[in-house]
């Protein structure tokens, strides 16, 4: 016989002056191959349509429908309750700003950290659309794609200590994008270039080294290697700047 599983929901919607935060308790059927995406789904159709969640690829693609899952942020879609206890409790992702229930605002977040860390290739070359791409080493595109496989689901900020105390902070998935322009040998900056971004307490030196970001994200990026790796890039590039004064 299948469990009857218990939700309890975050319930709130910010627009709505009636409106106060509580949590909401369903009760729903498990099924085979059940997913938080797929139960979710369910409860707005079959008990509640006003429940307000994110969700577009189903596929941990898009990263929409992150939120906190028994007390650790995770995708709705890559969760099978199976793994789960029979009481699930889901809240929204802290940090962000709350559109309603379990729907957060990440877009906002994410396009502010692309401008702070010039998110794209710094180069003087003119572009010529009939020239043949750029060649590169196969190991160096490897690692590059390897960074560039962050679905912005927003995650690894929640989990941050750091993000939680200060809203400046950049995060893990700022960082890590910070990293993957860093090795790419198309980007002309140089190492200090990249030190008046992040080399302050808004960016790298303000990491607190508590990998909780690695250790909830979705997409297993090897975020503590980058924060090292950048630590130690930023620490070198910082001690060149005292000693040449």
């Amino acid at each position: 016989m299948s469990r009857l599983l218990k939700f309890n929901i975050f319930r709130y919607n910010p627009e709505d002056e009636q409106s106060t935060p509580h949590m909401q308790e369903f009760v729903l059927e498990e099924t085979d191959a059940m997913t938080l995406f797929i139960a979710l789904n369910r409860i707005r159709e079959e008990q509640d349509p006003s429940l307000q969640f994110d969700f577009c690829c189903r596929a941990g693609i898009c990263g929409s429908c992150g939120m906190v899952i028994n007390g650790r942020p995770g995708l709705a879609c890559h969760t099978k309750t199976k793994d789960l206890p029979g009481e699930i409790t889901l809240l929204p992702l802290p940090v962000f700003k709350l559109v309603g229930d379990l729907s957060v605002d990440t877009g906002t977040w994410f396009r502010e950290m692309y401008t702070k860390t010039e998110s794209w290739i710094h180069t003087n070359k003119v572009f010529d659309p009939t020239a043949l791409e750029e060649r590169m080493d196969n190991k160096e595109a490897v690692a590059i794609y390897e960074l560039e496989r962050c679905v912005e689901c927003g995650c690894c900020i929640s989990a941050c200590g750091t993000a939680r105390l200060r809203e400046d902070f950049m995060g893990a998935a700022a960082l890590n994008r910070v990293a993957r322009f860093l090795i790419d040998p198309r980007d002309q900056r140089t190492e200090r270039d990249y030190y008046e971004i992040i080399g302050n307490d808004m960016g790298i030196f303000g990491c607190m080294g508590l990998l909780a970001c690695e250790d909830v994200c979705p997409k297993h990026l090897p975020l503590q290697n980058q924060l090292g790796f950048l630590r130690r890039k930023m620490g070198i590039t910082s001690l060149k700047r005292i000693f040449k004064k």
